[in-house]
């Protein structure tokens, strides 16, 4: 007998669809029920490598962390990796499979997926109690319909309930509830059972009679009204969001331990890749991370970053463009900390050959650090460990650039010359004893009187926000009505509203 389940869907992107995923999971484990995360289908350049070496979206990931589970290639059967603006690295069940273009992807490859990704949500419910999906986008992208595999089409195929998500701080909140329910059809409809309310500032009271105008229009009912929360959100679907102008990545509200701040930042570059890696470093007091974009932004710096990317010869380019290589060029030489992470580690070497990810051929680097790169078309797909600094330090890599190493001290996988580090290791920095020696070495390197924290716990303040996410629904949504939706279904008999997707 298979599990219950829901589809958390959107009335747009960002509307809180993960948060929300992962709060419904984190409370249904805390009150015994066996759960996972599932997302059919996504789009994101932060992933995260499975104990089996697949990969997989890092929201997934998070999500099964909220569950309590090990994340596998189930949750997340299809993740699409942006390359450009037209076509994205496909991997499925934790594999690249190649490249295609929106058009080639929408005109035929998602409906051949969508057995796959049925069968992986058969079999996760087959094991647990309940699967907790998650939408992409709208269900009402109503030129997608036909091909969709993530909202309405595996709801549809698989008899999942569907509560709709909508982020009230964004405004339009009742137009886009009800619009989103009457374009679509009349058997999507019949699986939508109600809404959701984000990110509510203010008196409930005052919203309570749009909800009763709402259930009056649509015959359906909200289940909860979450309140906004600063720092709730796990990590982030799409690099491509980032705000680039004054963007800061949330710190801790604690003051630092030393009389120092250390000021990290991090080149916003194209089409950047697991950015979350430095959400270790705002974990600590006294950090303050922020997102730059031009070379003067680096001068008050005492760490910079340059993260992952999926287009590295893109990146390296647009470094130049921006005159943020001559500045890193400079810091190098001044023995002004720098720390490469894959792709930005591959950047600050001496050459490139790349005849997969961009075909440019042979590229030169930054020359900063001596190391030559030559693209594979495997993927490589691990979850390391090791040694650095005299701590000890895990990560996940993902990379299709092979690196020769030619000189400089051995630094995790990479190396280090001088106060310039680069390694191919994501999630390094989460390991906190390595997090804070390499701190230290920043800090002496900077002239900063910083001093780390000697008991953040970046695992603990990962399990604090999930339990927060949980505390939001538990205190916030009507939880036994939202049960009875996972065990049972969508109510019956519920009205259509006219006028349905288009024929």
């Amino acid at each position: 007998m298979s599990g219950g389940g829901l589809l958390v869907a959107g009335t747009t992107s960002d509307a809180g669809k993960s948060v929300v995923t992962a709060g419904i999971c984190r409370w249904l484990v805390r009150r015994g029920v066996k759960v996972a995360p599932f997302k059919a289908q996504n789009m994101s350049l932060n992933s995260f490598v499975t104990r089996e070496g697949a990969e997989i979206g890092r929201a997934q990931a998070m999500q099964a962390q909220a569950c309590r589970v090990e994340p596998t290639a189930l949750m997340n059967p299809v993740l699409l990796k942006p390359g450009g603006e037209r076509s994205s690295q496909v991997v499925l069940m934790g594999r690249p499979v190649g490249e295609m273009s929106a058009r080639g992807y929408h005109g035929g490859r998602q409906e051949r997926l969508l057995g796959t990704v049925l069968d992986c949500l058969e079999r996760l419910r087959g094991t647990y109690d309940a699967v907790i999906c998650e939408g992409a986008g709208s269900p009402a992208e109503i030129n997608l319909r036909r091909t969709d595999i993530v909202n309405m089409g595996i709801a549809r195929n698989a008899g999942l309930p569907v509560l709709v998500v909508g982020d009230i701080d964004r405004g339009g909140v009742f137009a886009s509830f009800f619009g989103t329910v009457a374009l679509l059809s009349p058997e999507d409809q019949a699986l939508v059972a109600g809404f959701l309310v984000n990110k509510f500032r203010g008196d409930v009271s005052l919203l309570e009679p749009g909800l009763d105008m709402l259930h009056g229009l649509t015959g359906r009912r909200t289940y909860g009204v979450l309140p906004f929360r600063h720092g709730l959100g796990i990590d982030e679907e799409d690099g491509l969001r980032v705000s680039l102008r004054g963007t800061v990545r949330e710190s801790r509200v604690a003051a630092p331990v030393g009389e120092d701040v250390l000021r990290v930042a991090v080149c916003a570059v194209p089409l950047m890749s697991n950015f979350t890696d430095v959400d270790a470093l705002a974990a600590e007091p006294g950090v303050v991370v922020r997102f730059v974009d031009r070379p003067e932004e680096l001068a008050d710096a005492d760490l910079v970053v340059v993260p992952g990317t999926r287009g590295t010869v893109r990146a390296l380019e647009w470094l130049r463009e921006r005159g943020l290589a001559d500045a890193l060029r400079r810091r190098a030489a001044e023995g002004r900390p720098v720390l490469g992470i894959c792709g930005g580690f591959q950047v600050l070497g001496e050459h490139i050959e790349d005849d997969v990810e961009s075909r440019r051929g042979q590229v030169e680097g930054l020359g900063i650090l001596p190391v030559r790169v030559r693209f594979a078309r495997e993927k490589t797909l691990t979850r390391p460990s090791g040694e650095a600094l005299g701590e000890p330090v895990e990560g996940y890599e993902i990379h299709h650039g092979v690196a020769e190493v030619l000189g400089g001290e051995a630094f995790l996988d990479g190396c280090r010359v001088g106060q310039t580090w680069g390694t191919h290791w994501h999630g390094s920095l989460e390991s906190d004893a390595f997090r804070r020696a390499f701190l230290r070495e920043v800090a002496r390197a900077a002239g900063r009187r910083f001093v780390p924290a000697p008991d953040t716990s970046f695992a603990a303040l990962r399990e604090e926000q999930l339990d927060r996410l949980g505390d939001l629904i538990e205190q916030h949504a009507d939880t036994d009505a939202l049960w009875r939706l996972i065990e049972s279904g969508a109510p019956t008999g519920l009205p259509f509203i006219p006028p349905g997707a288009p024929a």
